[in-house]
């Protein structure tokens, strides 16, 4: 059995990007159908790390008193430890916005919020467990979506297709969009480990010889991001999970006798890094944005912000000519030009960071030293303003210029 709808935005992907581009389009009016292959957002270690530029921009939507009530930790700085010596390389407490802090927030619980917000206009359709599988292409021009959902087929045809779902992206491949794959030194395993009252506080990275690991104060529990070289994880895993808790155990001794919690392999999730960027990021009546245009590098956790950096773009731009009977090639061109410099600059400095510090760290065989930046940075707090201003508000912020039309036609976001 199959079914058809017809909508006038149809974005296929639930996460960062999708969800608020759904939710600011629906809110100036415009009738959108976000398509989530997954029947909630309840999936472990994806992007938890909210910064400055995504607070900033939900307290234009004048919901961040409400967005901040959901259970979540603040950071306003970032340590390294490099045997016994702690290197702060980023102060957030000095920085010109409202929030001066990222929150530490479950993306399901992120994701909740949006999809909850955007549920109060009418336009707005989110379709749970309906993954997109096709693309459906008219005189060359794409014109919706073949999608597979819980018990049946659907399909979704729109005015404009918008590709939200992520660095494996269906949309981009089927619209045979291509790029460049620039590289990557490493892949991460993630993990959890209960966290005690005793333990330290702050947010840091752990450097020993030939390891890395970055560990999150989620409050009760520590989120762990072990890096391990590119296509480390089959010999990781062959040494089997004894050595792998005894290498945890020399990196964070304070955790030692908590390291049993991870029984095995099952309780830690892989996630192979890749930085790539599509030359052209559209076709006619199709746009892709966040990591199916762009994928990040983990570094500095940038990944979900710059996608909502993204979707902030794409619904200013686009939610009137949607709204008034259509896109052009112009505006979609117009998005990418708007978003590129933003993205190829933000992977120019993940890309440093990994030739110069990740890969050398990586395959040191003695404790490594702090780089002389580093060691500036720590030994001079004014300097570590620069950094945090751009990991807090990266290159190009952007702000909500889109209308609410439960507000009246000319009301926008301050």
């Amino acid at each position: 059995m199959s079914r058809t709808l017809t909508t006038q935005c149809c974005i296929v992907g639930g996460g960062p990007a999708g969800m608020m581009l759904g939710f600011l389009l629906a809110r100036a009016g415009v009738e959108v159908a976000v398509l989530e292959k997954h029947a909630d957002f309840l999936r472990d270690f994806r992007g938890d790390t909210v910064h400055p530029s995504t607070l900033e921009l939900i307290r234009e939507l004048r919901l961040l008193d409400e967005f901040l009530r959901l259970p979540h930790q603040r950071v306003d700085h970032l340590t390294i430890q490099f045997g016994d010596a702690h290197i702060r390389m980023v102060d957030l407490s000095h920085l010109r916005t409202h929030c001066r802090f990222i929150a530490l927030m479950p993306q399901w619980d992120f994701l909740d919020f949006l999809a909850a917000e955007a549920r109060r206009y009418a336009t707005f359709d989110l379709h749970m467990q309906t993954e997109a599988t096709d693309l459906i292409i008219e005189s060359e021009r794409i014109v919706g979506v073949r999608a597979q959902c819980a018990d049946d087929e659907l399909a979704i045809r729109a005015d404009l297709v918008v590709g939200c779902d992520g660095r494996h992206s269906t949309v981009r491949s089927r619209a045979g969009l291509t790029g460049k794959e620039y590289g990557a030194p490493m892949d991460v395993l993630w993990f959890r480990i209960t966290r005690r009252q005793s333990d330290p506080e702050e947010t840091f990275a752990r450097v020993a010889a030939g390891s890395f690991m970055i560990m999150l104060n989620r409050g009760d529990y520590w989120q762990c991001a072990y890096v391990i070289p590119k296509g480390g994880i089959d010999r990781v895993r062959s040494a089997g999970i004894d050595a792998f808790r005894a290498r945890l155990a020399e990196l964070t001794p304070f955790l030692a006798e908590r390291l049993g919690e991870i029984a095995s392999f099952e309780d830690v999730r892989l996630l192979t890094v890749r930085v790539d960027r599509l030359d052209r990021w559209w076709r006619p009546g199709l746009l892709c944005i966040g990591d199916a245009a762009h994928a990040m590098s983990p570094i500095g956790g940038v990944g979900i912000n710059l996608a909502v950096q993204d979707a902030v773009a794409a619904a200013n731009r686009l939610a009137a000519p949607l709204k008034n009977g259509g896109v052009h090639i112009g505006d979609l061109q117009a998005v990418q030009q708007r978003r590129a410099w933003a993205a190829r600059m933000t992977q120019r400095v993940q890309l440093v960071m990994q030739d110069r510090l990740v890969s050398p760290l990586l395959q040191s065989r003695r404790q490594p030293e702090p780089p002389r930046l580093m060691k500036l940075l720590n030994s001079v707090p004014v300097l570590q303003r620069i950094p945090a201003r751009l990991l807090a508000l990266g290159f190009r912020p952007e702000h909500i210029r889109t209308p609410d039309v439960r507000a009246g036609p000319t009301a926008h976001a301050l």
